[in-house]
């Protein structure tokens, strides 16, 4: 079987970071057996809705841009970047569609964060915490994570707290709808992964970037196996209580 995975382009104002970022995360879904489609951020949406009747799971990537603050009722603060209007609106109808069928899904750094908001969650807009959580892209392990037993990514870890890369300077403050907390920082509490609270539909967010250590990661190359493995079974099914937009 083909399966096809969603991908947007990370953002809709800078195709120099597009360039730079889109291929590793395209290179692990091909790694891992899957067909990535990746989403136009200025189609039409009746052109993104063919789009999407086509794929078997949904992967939202991380952005250079932070979620607009007002969707979570708060105002800007000074140290909250600018938001990606064109990115917002087809995570939308990539959550919309996800939620709607049961597709699953993976949210790394900004997408977990898209994920959470959407289903009615916050942000902390800057962090101040004892631990870099923005070292650069160049560093591989930047800081461990304590995962929570019993949960969906702990069956993904032969270890209780691995060592992860980091690359954001917000994260969730509260957690959205339906998920649950699936791994923190350990030395700061940070939030650093989470998942939906179903063990029908797979829906994972991580906070770090499995796909930068696709190749020297087996914890990584196991985040999106699963994922895939999880599109490759699915199989399409309304919800009863359709999620709507916030």
């Amino acid at each position: 079987m083909c399966v096809h995975i969603a991908i947007p382009e990370p953002t809709g104002s800078d195709s120099e970071y597009n360039q730079r970022t889109l291929p590793t995360y395209l290179a692990a879904l091909r790694s891992a057996g899957a067909t990535p489609i990746i989403v136009p951020l200025h189609e039409h949406q009746d052109r993104v809705a063919r789009l999407l009747a086509g794929v078997h799971g949904v992967l939202l990537p991380g952005s250079k841009f932070d979620v607009d603050p007002q969707r979570y009722g708060e105002a800007a603060l000074p140290k909250c970047g600018p938001a990606d209007p064109a990115r917002a609106a087809v995570d939308e109808l990539l959550l919309q569609d996800a939620f709607n069928l049961h597709k699953p899904m993976l949210g790394i750094c900004g997408g977990m964060q898209t994920l959470n908001v959407w289903l009615n969650g916050s942000l902390t807009q800057h962090l101040t915490t004892t631990v870099n959580h923005s070292p650069g892209r160049e560093v591989t392990e930047a800081h461990p994570v304590r995962i929570t037993p019993g949960s969906r990514i702990a069956s993904l870890s032969s270890e209780a707290e691995p060592v992860v890369n980091s690359s954001h300077h917000q994260a969730i403050k509260v957690v959205g709808d339906g998920l649950v907390v699936s791994a923190v920082s350990p030395h700061d509490g940070i939030i650093e992964a989470v998942e939906l609270d179903s063990s029908e539909h797979f829906v994972l967010g991580v906070q770090w970037h499995p796909e930068r250590t696709y190749t020297q990661s087996a914890f990584s190359r196991a985040i999106f196996a699963a994922f895939v493995q999880a599109a490759v079974v699915w199989k399409p099914r309304l919800i009863e209580d359709s999620k709507e937009p916030a």
